[in-house]
């Protein structure tokens, strides 16, 4: 019998994006694509495409549980991501669990709205994000408008981006990458990471005409996978950097829409 490779695991804890460039979807490719081993906590089924969401139906938490327990007893993840969370209930029994397994790096993306406006993350449930998940995390990961509802202020300069991220760290006691790819007037897609120790300003060139929608998710996704692969996390993060800006610069055509190029490598 061959000698099998082992290779490392991963969890991703989010919804399902029917139109594929999204969500779980986008996670697992991403993970496919640096040699790790994706495994799935679904959260929600969404009826989306790149332009729009159609509909969203919540899994019941108890399941979302199961789908974490499951994962843990056979396939124990050596790094962990979370992305649309969408409810209360869902944040609480994430959180319980990852309360009582705490020796795992916890990656939260804490996405509130798609790339299209549709809310992906009910208002009642951003505070328990902030009060039962972040402190659990070891890395939050909020794009522009994220970064001003966690940090509590309209972010409008790189200037500002840096002063989030030490106010979440400082607040949340993990690490922040605070995604700039936003901010208006910037010829960079800029993002800022601090960690307490460490800050990285991360830069690259906006590619114009290209659609964005699951560039959150596999970013994230891409620095989990990084982790996975006993990469330390400002490491992580830098690859990661580089990993989602190659795959919005040689990103493909599907039917009418363009689509990340997670398979670059």
């Amino acid at each position: 019998m061959p000698k099998q490779t082992n290779i490392p695991i991963a969890l991703t804890i989010a919804g399902s994006d029917s139109g594929g460039g999204a969500g779980i979807q986008a996670d697992l490719k991403t993970f496919a694509a640096l040699g790790v081993h994706g495994t799935t906590a679904i959260t929600c089924i969404t009826a989306q495409n790149p332009r729009r969401v159609l509909g969203i139906q919540a899994c019941r938490p108890e399941i979302v549980r199961a789908q974490i327990t499951a994962v843990f007893e056979e396939l124990p993840p050596v790094a962990v991501k979370t992305g649309m969370l969408y409810s209360a209930a869902i944040i609480k029994v994430v959180a319980e669990f990852f309360r009582a397994n705490r020796g795992v790096p916890l990656i939260v993306d804490p996405v509130m709205i798609s790339t299209s406006g549709a809310r992906l993350l009910q208002p009642s449930a951003i505070e328990q994000l902030k009060k039962r998940l972040l402190p659990l995390a070891t890395l939050v990961t909020p794009n522009l408008d994220e970064a001003g509802v966690l940090a509590g202020r309209e972010l409008k300069s790189a200037e500002d981006l840096r002063w989030a991220a030490k106010r979440i760290h400082a607040e949340f006691g993990c690490a922040a990458l605070i995604k700039g790819g936003h901010l208006r007037n910037s010829r960079e897609a800029v993002d800022i990471y601090f960690d307490g120790a460490n800050e990285l300003l991360l830069s690259a060139p906006f590619v114009k005409g290209v659609q964005t929608h699951g560039t959150g998710c596999t970013y994230s996704a891409a620095i989990c996978g990084y982790l996975a692969r006993d990469y330390a996390l400002p490491e992580s993060v830098v690859r990661a950097k580089e990993f989602i800006s190659q795959a919005i610069a040689q990103s493909h055509r599907v039917g009418k829409h363009s689509t990340l190029n997670t398979s670059w490598r």
